[in-house]
């Protein structure tokens, strides 16, 4: 059977590979960059650019403690154009990836006309279609709104500004925020509402305190213009730097309007096994709204790509692990299928442990800190915040055990690695069980 994917981000990527694996025939149409927003625009420039930062935080705080002595002479441009680098050479062991499996990757801006798909004036048929055609920036709209960077601009600075307005108060705010404010930019951060809503109290407050201390958070305000090199707040203020949007996405689904279901907000509709309301028309990643994450996107393009194949499955959104990639990761998961009384939960919160990545830290105090929730009548976790060294790879297999949906007794057969910074072993195995 035909197949056709359009859009190669992660759910495009993985799908096209996981169909080519199991023999079906594939053509993956990609209008720009192979990899999509990830690699190219968000998550992995993101990375990218706090690997840098941390050394900073690290080169800092040895020449504080008085065993080294360096300076810093950071150059932006040269960062860009390794990031550059090394993007290209993932694009092409991307596609290598795609065509090992016997996959057709075609370049340039797809048309939907009923059994056809038609790229570069050739028409191509299908049998299947996967549309993963991703999201963008969405920009309010404000006076003078085009003047706002988004994270589409990141490379495309010639220099760290000498001063930046923030636009929103969720995870990409937050990790530009901490980019710019190490790089040496003055950073406010304007928030509508509260800033980092996803976290409990206590974990926002250690990050503000200790993870992003020089950065300035406005919460409750709103931006009522927007300039070139500075912004006007609902309170009547004016903030001098340049303004950027981190205000969420919208998805690019203009390509199936009319063709397939659209929800209220113009996300494409899918049900469990990532498919449309046209039988062979399917639909994965941020184009289908709800959590726009990397590795979601997978998993979705993944369940698409088997359903395709004729193999039926399903996705399951519960307990899913996210992060914030800061100069010390903060990660959490919640079980978002419990609802607890406050009479049905405990909550434990300890500092981080000393350990690879935190050892040097407890001079400052600045270890990390965990909160673990647990329903008390069922015996199960049932939330962590983690801020760690370590706390990507704790809490996401963590989550696995959330979602297999084990009892905390069979967390007394874990064992950890020594040395550790993780807390949640000892949260569950010695002050829960």
């Amino acid at each position: 059977m035909k197949n056709i994917v359009i859009g190669s981000g992660p759910a495009g990527r993985l799908g096209s590979l996981e169909l080519g694996k199991l023999g079906e025939e594939v053509t993956l149409i990609e209008k720009k960059h192979i990899a999509g927003t990830c690699l190219n625009e968000g998550c992995m420039v993101v990375c990218a650019l706090t690997d840098i930062t941390k050394f900073i935080d690290e080169n800092r705080r040895f020449n504080s403690y008085g065993f080294i002595k360096s300076q810093m002479d950071v150059s932006y441009e040269k960062i860009v154009e390794k990031i550059t680098e090394t993007q290209e050479k993932l694009r092409y062991l991307n596609q290598l990836e795609n065509e090992s499996v016997g996959n057709n990757v075609i370049y340039g801006e797809a048309k939907i006309e009923g059994e056809q798909v038609i790229v570069n004036n050739e028409t191509y048929e299908w049998d299947n279609l996967l549309i993963a055609t991703g999201a963008r920036p969405f920009i309010p709209e404000v006076p003078g709104k085009d003047y706002g960077l988004t994270n589409k601009d990141i490379l495309k600075l010639d220099d760290v500004p000498e001063k930046l307005n923030i636009i929103g108060g969720g995870i990409i705010a937050c990790e530009i925020a901490n980019i710019y404010a190490t790089l040496g930019s003055e950073v406010n951060v304007i928030v509508r509402s509260t800033f980092l809503k996803e976290l409990s109290e206590a974990t926002k407050k250690y990050v503000l305190e200790n993870i992003i201390p020089n950065v300035n958070v406005l919460e409750n305000t709103s931006v009522e213009e927007v300039f070139k090199d500075k912004i006007l707040t609902s309170d009547g203020k004016e903030l001098e730097g340049i303004p950027f949007f981190a205000t969420g996405r919208v998805p690019n689904s203009e390509i199936a309007e009319g063709f397939v279901e659209l929800n209220p907000d113009k996300t494409i509709k899918v049900n469990e096994m990532m498919q449309t309301d046209v039988s062979n028309v399917y639909a994965a990643g941020d184009v289908t709204g709800g959590y726009q994450l990397t590795p979601v996107a997978r998993m979705e393009g993944i369940t698409a790509a088997r359903n395709m194949a004729g193999y039926a499955n399903k996705v399951s959104y519960n307990c899913i692990p996210q992060t914030l990639s800061l100069n010390t990761e903060v990660s959490f998961v919640k079980n978002e299928k419990s609802e607890l009384t406050d009479d049905e939960k405990a909550t434990i919160a300890i500092p981080g442990i000393a350990g690879p990545g935190a050892f040097w830290k407890i001079l400052e105090g600045k270890t990390g800190y965990t909160e673990v929730e647990f329903d008390k009548n069922k015996n199960k976790i049932n939330r962590i915040n983690s801020i760690s060294p370590s706390s990507t790879s704790d809490v996401a297999y963590l989550s696995y055990l959330m979602r297999m949906d084990y009892d905390l007794d069979d967390y007394s057969e874990f064992l950890e690695i020594h040395p550790s910074t993780d807390t949640n072993y000892k949260i569950i195995k010695n002050m829960w069980l």
